[in-house]
């Protein structure tokens, strides 16, 4: 049996995936690669939808957003996903100098904005743990409570697609092949 995933279109995909890939089709005008890939499990497909959805609605900026995305996209060297959110960062007018610094693993213009980026790192390099000290040091940066719980919500949405592309190989989309990446250093 071969190991390679399909990317499905809506003639393709199995009948439970239709309804959101006609969705996103609809919306988009075309099935992004990583939805193409993930419609092989319809069930899989619902639930980054309702995480996205999620995260998309939490209290964070998009500026704090593509710090938790790029920060996790990064760390799981995301062949897919760094590119994908450098370009969907240029939509939400994230400045270059902070999607720089998040590619780059480089400091970034604002301290409270590095203050999430580590706190983020730690939970996802911990598996979820942190200490009272960590936990303090993200609050007195000024996030609350609530901040930390959407972290975690964001970790399990880029855990989820960051580990299907790499899994699927899931080709980069050509709309932003022009931000392609890989890791510089290790940190």
């Amino acid at each position: 049996m071969s190991t390679e995933f399909t990317l499905h279109d809506l003639d393709s995909a199995p009948e439970g995936s239709k309804p959101l890939l006609e969705k996103f089709t609809k919306n988009f005008g075309r099935i992004i690669g990583f939805y193409g890939m993930l419609a092989e499990s319809p069930e899989a497909l619902r639930g980054y939808k309702a995480l996205s959805d999620a995260f998309d609605n939490t209290t964070l900026s998009d500026d704090e957003k593509t710090v938790v995305w790029q920060t996790i996209n990064v760390e799981h060297e995301c062949h897919y996903c760094v590119p994908a959110h450098t370009f969907m960062a240029k939509a939400m007018n994230v400045s270059d100098e902070l999607n720089d610094g998040l590619r780059d693993e480089t400091p970034l213009p604002d301290p409270r904005l590095e203050a999430l980026r580590d706190f983020t790192l730690i939970l996802v390099r911990n598996r979820g743990h942190a200490s009272d000290a960590q936990i303090k040091a993200f609050l007195d940066a000024g996030y609350t409570r609530r901040n930390i719980l959407e972290v975690v919500l964001g970790i399990s949405e880029k855990v989820l697609s960051n580990y299907v592309n790499h899994l699927t190989k899931t080709p980069v989309d050509k709309e932003w092949g022009q931000f392609a990446w890989s890791r510089a250093t290790r940190s």
